[in-house]
């Protein structure tokens, strides 16, 4: 009973043989080299870290705390990922990864739809002028095609006189209600059989191309209507002003020419006249000085800046050679100031001596203009010039639309002060430092080479 009950007692175990060689041949694991499930504790806790030899083993970290050290057997590494393995973070825009196949079609997969994108948007309609140009080459734009400058003077004619026949049929009805019948037109230039109603026409009709060749450089050229006025675009008030003194001078220097011409030169008498009074002479009066500053101005814009400017569009200077001798002409003012003066001589019923009176305002005008860079000078000589030519036989009962021949003598006096008039204000714009070309250096010219005897043309010199 003894012995069994010594045999049966359970003794501790001696803890010197547990880290005894031998005692590790009794262990389970021994045999599979791998620890028991059971042999972690709770949550198979695997224990203290056992470091290598002579470094200290680390305390268990708590619960649910990251292991110090390397990472177990299953858990992936700390670091970069290795390869085939997704990165951490937000994913990475650019290619495809490897074992991806790179965007686009593929071999026999239809390709993607074409993609026709929006319409390219348009320019603006107005073209600006080229910098640097003279006023009868302003209408030579980056717009301009050879057909643009016919095409608008058929566009401005048709319009002109679509605008009349609205005119005269607004002027019948009118006339018809004031007066209760239709007028009786007596003659080839009275329409109305009434001198005032005729002279309000007639003025009202021409001023009416204003609008019209506006329209036509905006529609038609693509350009701004202002650039029939000046090379700055607009009227150019302050130098239009200065330009009437100088045709009030202008308009005495006539009016004694004229006096003079009568009393000494060999022309045939005129009746006399006399004051009407105010009575008959206000109503043609109000006329003239309300319609003739526009009629004067329509045929400047007509004769001295659309016409000029549609034949200084056509240089030529595209083609090879720059045209030849025509190229060089067109390319001066002289072939649109003279067709201007011809097309404006044309529509006046003056005859003999008459038409080289018109003709010589027509042309002084236009080289003024060219001088000048704009219209303001031609159209103050050509107000001041109708407001005498309308006012003095109105004022003496004279008052006519009928043209016909004028004495030679009656020319001279009336063509010298126009020259007058001219050089007077080409000295004063020079003087004043007006624009005659627009705003802008020019675009630089390419350098020619030079040939034998002959530097390189360095181009235009600056101003």
């Amino acid at each position: 009973m003894t012995e069994q009950s010594d045999s049966s007692s359970w003794t501790p175990p001696d803890s010197s043989s547990s880290s005894s060689p031998s005692s590790s041949s009794s262990d389970p694991s021994s045999a599979s080299g791998r620890e028991p499930g059971w042999a972690g504790g709770y949550g198979n806790d695997p224990g203290p870290y056992q470091g290598s030899y002579g470094q200290p083993a680390y305390d268990q970290p708590p619960y649910g705390q990251a292991q110090y050290g390397q990472p177990q057997y299953g858990q992936a590494p700390y670091g970069p990922p290795q390869y085939g393995q997704p990165q951490y973070g937000p994913p990475q825009y650019g290619p495809p990864q490897y074992a991806q196949p790179p965007y686009g079609p593929q071999p026999g997969m239809p390709g993607p739809h074409p993609y026709h994108g929006p319409p390219a948007a348009r320019g603006p309609w107005v073209v600006p002028v080229r910098p640097g140009v003279p006023f009868h080459q302003m209408a030579r734009t980056d717009a301009h095609r050879w057909w643009r400058p016919l095409v608008g003077t058929v566009a401005v004619l048709g319009a002109a006189f679509l605008a009349t026949a609205v005119l005269m049929i607004l002027g019948i009805i009118g006339y018809v209600v004031v007066n209760g019948e239709p007028p009786e037109m007596k003659s080839d230039t009275s329409l109305f059989g009434n001198i005032n109603a005729d002279l309000g026409f007639n003025l009202a009709a021409l001023a009416l191309l204003i609008p019209i060749v506006f329209l036509g450089a905006w529609g038609v050229q693509r350009r701004r209507p202002g650039t029939l006025s000046s090379v700055v675009g607009r009227l150019r008030w302050r130098w239009l002003l200065a330009c009437c003194g100088l045709a009030l001078v202008f308009l005495f220097v006539s009016f004694g020419a004229s006096a003079l011409a009568g009393i000494f030169g060999d022309v045939p008498d005129e009746p006399e006249g006399r004051w009407v009074g105010w009575a008959d002479f206000l109503l043609p009066a109000l006329i003239v000085v309300a319609l003739v500053p526009f009629q004067a101005s329509a045929e400047e814009y007509v004769f001295r800046g659309w016409i000029p400017q549609a034949v200084g569009a056509c240089t030529l200077q595209d083609r090879p050679g720059g045209g030849g001798v025509l190229g060089r002409a067109l390319r001066t003012p002289w072939p649109g100031i003279l067709l201007g003066a011809v097309l404006f001589t044309s529509l006046h019923g003056y005859t003999g001596w008459g038409l080289l009176d018109i003709f010589m305002f027509g042309a002084i005008a236009g080289w003024l203009t060219v001088r000048t860079g704009g219209l303001e000078a031609a159209i103050a000589l050509h107000v001041f010039n109708n407001l005498m030519a309308f006012l003095l036989p109105a004022a003496f009962g004279r008052l006519t639309l009928e043209q016909g021949a004028v004495p030679w003598q009656y020319v001279v006096a009336d063509v010298v002060p126009m020259l007058l008039y001219a050089a007077g204000a080409w000295w004063l714009s020079r003087r004043l430092r007006v624009e005659t070309v627009t705003p802008g250096a020019p675009a630089p010219r390419p350098e020619e080479p030079a040939v034998a005897g002959r530097p390189a043309d360095p181009g235009p010199a600056p101003a």
